[in-house]
């Protein structure tokens, strides 16, 4: 396999976060929503000013996975504050993980959940936490095979439909 390797994102790179937000966002979900939803959502979450907010945010964190110069996933977790629904101030909300189609199976969206959970491990978190939508099946058994357990649900706004995700968590070791 080629060589992937996981580097924090800074906030000048608002525009390539952008371009790889919305590809990966439409690979994962245009099959199963609306174009109108689709683009509604983008136009919503994935505008320069949003995310270069989002990166200057202290409270949030952004991985990219490279391809040698190439982005071929990212990551955005949340700490604190940022969370976007706050059920345990010291826990972490993994908001966002996406792979591009083309590098999907080769094992990167393990190496960027695994940076996830050594970032929350690196804060004491209790637990690192997601929502990933109901119909999701393969993402929901690949948090299944990392011992994530569902513990809620909520709505999701895609555009102009709301749809349920599921909430999911992994209880954490203590720091060593």
């Amino acid at each position: 396999m080629d060589s992937i390797l996981i580097v924090p994102a800074i906030t000048a790179e608002a525009e390539l976060l952008q371009k790889l937000a919305r590809q990966t966002f439409e690979e994962a979900f245009a099959s199963s929503n609306t174009a109108a939803n689709m683009q509604l959502y983008a136009q919503q979450n994935f505008t320069i000013p949003r995310l270069t907010a989002e990166l200057s945010n202290p409270e949030s964190e952004f991985f990219w996975a490279m391809h040698k110069i190439d982005p071929v996933g990212y990551l955005k977790l949340n700490f604190g504050s940022a969370q976007t629904e706050l059920f345990n101030s010291k826990a972490v909300e993994l908001e966002r993980i996406y792979v591009t189609k083309a590098w999907q199976g080769k094992g990167i969206g393990q190496q960027l959940l695994d940076q996830a959970i050594d970032s929350a491990i690196a804060v004491n978190a209790p637990f690192l936490w997601l929502g990933v939508w109901e119909h999701n099946k393969n993402a929901i058994a690949f948090y299944e095979k990392n011992r994530f357990e569902v513990f809620d649900k909520h709505p999701f706004k895609l555009g102009n439909e709301v749809q349920t995700d599921l909430l999911m968590r992994l209880d954490l070791p203590a720091k060593k």
